[in-house]
């Protein structure tokens, strides 16, 4: 894709302090997207509330705040610094909700701001569990069997049907804040209770659990003219059941058959295009090896955790073509 000369300054928001789950991988990636913006004669704006990382030194963007990350505060940065567009999908899951937050508002129309990287709206497909469950049915993509609840007592009464164990996923969340895996009604109710209370949409999913399944993932990418490309590949050497924060993830896998590489290549593929991303984005996969089964997990339309390296060596290369086939 040409270099987009509508776009004179930009708006980069951070992950915020370091907590478990987010933070350094995410100033990684942030500060090769400064770097790689300024390349390009692109003003950048930076907002941050971690003065302990090389993202916010006064050298690496054009204007650094180190501010709350509210989005009290981004809309008072959006009005002084007037930037055309805004980068949200650098900064982790904070970056992400708070995008969401101004954009749903209309305060971004309202200021002639648009977003880069992915919209509104393939946001919500991807991070609400609703509309995702529905987009990986229409398009083919096998999903666990599950439901999606708003109370504690829809999850109480899918395990009726369902049995145990149960895994809780609440949207619009990183690293399992607020989920887990439920083996009775009582830690159920339990951990429902306060997904149900970290998902910004009050909305969790509650899932059969294919704990011992293989879990893989790849880092996808795809431009505004529906150009896709595949980064890589990961394994966890835990399997399914212990969450990938906590696990030791390889690039490129270790242990798939080219048959399994290439079928859940071609998944993610069709996942990132369905959805429409524009950017980069992580699809997480469950893989039965006995019987090729496989079932897609989740779809983070962000920069992970997991591919902090593989996305900062392409940010930072920023003039590579996204064609379908990896660039040399």
């Amino acid at each position: 894709m040409p270099k987009d000369k509508s776009i004179k300054k930009v708006l980069i928001i951070g992950s915020g302090p370091i907590a478990i789950g987010q933070a350094a991988e995410f100033d990684y990636a942030g500060t090769q997207a400064c770097k790689a913006l300024k390349e390009e004669g692109i003003e950048t704006v930076l907002v941050n509330s971690n003065p302990a990382t090389i993202m916010t030194d006064k050298n690496m963007a054009d204007k650094v705040y180190l501010e709350p990350l509210t989005v009290e505060v981004i809309k008072n940065i959006i009005i002084k610094e007037k930037p055309d567009s805004i980068l949200p999908t650098l900064g982790g899951q904070t970056g992400l909700n708070l995008a969401c937050e101004i954009a749903e508002s209309g305060f971004l129309e309202e200021h002639n701001v648009k977003l880069l990287g992915t919209t509104v709206d393939s946001i919500k497909k991807s991070e609400d569990r609703e509309l995702f469950k529905k987009t990986m049915e229409e398009i083919g993509e096998p999903c666990i069997e599950s439901v999606i609840v708003h109370k504690v007592e829809e999850a109480l009464e899918f395990s009726e049907k369902a049995g145990f164990p149960l895994i809780v996923r609440p949207a619009y969340t990183l690293g399992g804040t607020g989920g887990g895996m439920a083996d009775n009604r009582k830690e159920l109710e339990e951990i429902c209770k306060a997904g149900l209370k970290a998902s910004r949409v009050g909305q969790c999913l509650i899932e059969k659990s294919v704990a011992g399944w293989k879990e893989i993932e790849y880092e996808v990418m795809r431009d505004s003219a529906g150009n896709v490309i595949t980064i890589c590949n990961m394994e966890n050497l835990d399997p399914v059941g212990i969450h990938t924060g906590d696990s030791i993830v390889l690039a490129p896998s270790q242990t798939l058959r080219e048959k399994e590489y290439q079928m859940l290549r071609t998944a993610s593929l069709n996942i990132i295009s369905a959805l429409k991303i524009c950017g980069g984005c992580n699809v997480q996969f469950a893989l039965d090896t006995e019987s090729m089964k496989y079932a897609v997990i989740e779809v983070n339309p962000r920069v992970s955790r997991s591919c902090k390296q593989s996305y900062g060596i392409s940010y930072r290369k920023s003039r590579f073509s996204c064609c379908g086939r990896v660039p040399s």
